[in-house]
């Protein structure tokens, strides 16, 4: 997937054609009338293409598939700990609520905000090293009016990056972050997981290896949690064990902590 252009949806404004074009601009892709876009999808010479809609909103559309920008998630976990649900990430991040949370594979920000919402003086830096995910994951993060004064609030409080985990950890100064949370992409993905699916075209599959594990307990001052499914060798492959791991027997979800100082 990297052919694409920029476009606007039917019968657009001057403005959504301005956006739309400073928007090309700044990505260095071509921008594409709306009218002369069918063509093109139909003959193949693109593999996507980016929408901006009448609201503003930029959204990646393709052949059987969408990607935008919406914190549903976030809000279906929040509902569930509010009705006395358990949530396995914020149990094994052990908020304060002051921490500096380095989130190393943002995707779509569900779990970022989700953490944010916990601190009320800290903050979430998410990494991103798909340029397609961070613009559109960005823009939603910069456009979106949250229903709900939480997410609102949570928002605030991320700040998004386009970089590469691997490169970003190895120059980051020694103990830069409370926390840092990874969640690579499962070896054994579940597809009927609606929420990601959209997200799999364009993601990276890069996994955690020793060296990463051990950049990242060097740049934490508290703990490392890493995501994965109990049906993948992640934390097998690793010569570093994590000393806990949680997580739900239903969704075989589980989350690995590895403390930065044990002992204590």
């Amino acid at each position: 997937m990297k052919r694409f252009v920029v476009t606007t949806s039917h019968k657009p404004s001057k403005e959504q054609i301005r956006i739309a074009k400073a928007f090309a601009r700044e990505i260095e892709a071509t921008y594409v009338p709306r009218r002369k876009l069918k063509e093109m999808v139909e003959s193949g010479a693109i593999d996507f293409y980016y929408v901006v809609e009448a609201n503003g909103r930029l959204v990646i559309k393709w052949k059987g598939g969408e990607f935008f920008f919406h914190p549903s998630v976030a809000k279906l976990r929040m509902r569930n700990l509010k009705n006395g649900g358990r949530d396995y990430l914020i149990e094994a991040l052990e908020l304060e609520g002051n921490e500096i949370i380095l989130d190393a594979t943002f995707g779509l920000g569900a779990e970022a905000i989700l953490m944010a919402a916990f601190l009320k003086s800290g903050k979430v830096i998410g990494l991103e090293k798909s340029p397609h995910i961070y613009r559109v994951v960005r823009d939603g993060l910069e456009r979106y009016k949250p229903d709900v004064q939480w997410i609102a609030e949570a928002m605030k409080r991320i700040e998004l990056y386009n970089e590469d985990m691997k490169e970003f950890i190895r120059k980051a100064p020694d103990e830069s972050f409370d926390i840092v949370y990874c969640d690579p992409m499962f070896e054994n993905p579940k597809y009927e997981s609606s929420a990601m699916n959209p997200l799999r075209p364009f993601a990276s599959y890069d996994t955690v290896d020793d060296e990463d594990l051990g950049h990242m307990l060097r740049i934490a001052k508290k703990r490392v949690v890493i995501k994965t499914h109990e049906k993948d060798s992640l934390f097998e492959k690793l010569s570093r064990k994590p000393h806990k791991v949680i997580g739900s027997k239903k969704s075989g979800v589980l989350y690995g902590i590895i403390y930065k100082h044990p002992d204590l």
